[in-house]
């Protein structure tokens, strides 16, 4: 017991301060993306070519780079000869809305607090049921590593409850597959209303690489009604949790130092 005790004053405190100071991120972390529209070619299409998932298009305003599909790959920013697009370290990327997540020139946050009346319900408490609808166990990982010492979910009110008896709403990853529809309908249809939708990475948000195959959804939004999309493949465990805060108007009144 003694070595037990040592070990642990020796271990010291192991939780982040976040979001009471800002995260430290890894050096790979690619966050928000840039595109400089008065360096883009308009007659330059590499990138647009180039991506896998399409994430790309040309829009009357010029360049836009759509969140929701983008894989985080770096490869459009390294085939733009004009260096036009560019990968910031920007974690915060949780939207309410779809279509905020288009970036076209500066990337700017956006809103994602519930309305009220749900806020008043689930702002102290909220208890999710995730649903791994086909994905490929990467963004699984990191809504999983939420709950370790170093991110400690509970401390905030969140937990990933086992039943949907137990749940407020569903954390759900992965592109959706023709096989997963209704075990994920029927999960959302055994938590109690009102409730709510999170899709969590590419897949889930736009079908990601699998997109247009007959065997996955086009969108999870498509099948639910989805009240915060996190973009990333995966997304970033501080990503996750800066949009779960976010919705539940936890970070409004929260110093943030560094």
């Amino acid at each position: 017991m003694i070595r037990v005790l040592l070990a642990r004053i020796k271990q010291g405190y192991r939780t982040a301060a976040y979001p009471a100071a800002e995260p430290t991120l890894p050096e790979r972390f690619r966050g928000a993306p840039h595109v400089d529209l008065s360096a883009c070619d308009a007659q330059c299409s590499a990138c647009v070519e180039l991506c896998p998932t399409d994430a790309l298009a040309r829009r009357p305003s010029g360049l836009a780079l759509d969140m929701g599909r983008c894989l985080f790959c770096d490869e459009c920013a390294k085939a733009c000869p004009q260096q036009a697009i560019t990968f910031s370290r920007e974690y915060r990327l949780a939207a309410q809305d779809r279509d905020a997540l288009w970036v076209s020139d500066e990337f700017k946050r956006a809103e994602q607090k519930l309305k009220s009346e749900l806020l008043r319900l689930f702002g102290r408490s909220l208890k999710l049921r995730q649903v791994s609808a086909g994905g490929c166990n990467a963004c699984e990982a990191d809504i999983n590593v939420l709950g370790t010492l170093t991110f400690d979910l509970g401390r905030f009110g969140i937990q990933i409850v086992a039943s949907p008896r137990h749940a407020d709403g569903v954390i759900v990853t992965g592109p959706v597959s023709q096989n997963m529809q209704l075990a994920l309908k029927k999960t959302y249809d055994a938590v109690a209303a009102p409730k709510i939708v999170i899709a969590v990475g590419a897949c889930a948000i736009s079908g990601g690489p699998y997109a247009g195959h007959p065997e996955v959804a086009t969108s999870l939004d498509s099948i639910l009604p989805v009240d915060l999309y996190i973009p990333g493949c995966p997304p970033h465990p501080y990503t996750i949790l800066d949009g779960l805060l976010g919705m539940l108007g936890r970070l409004e009144h929260t110093k943030r130092t560094g």
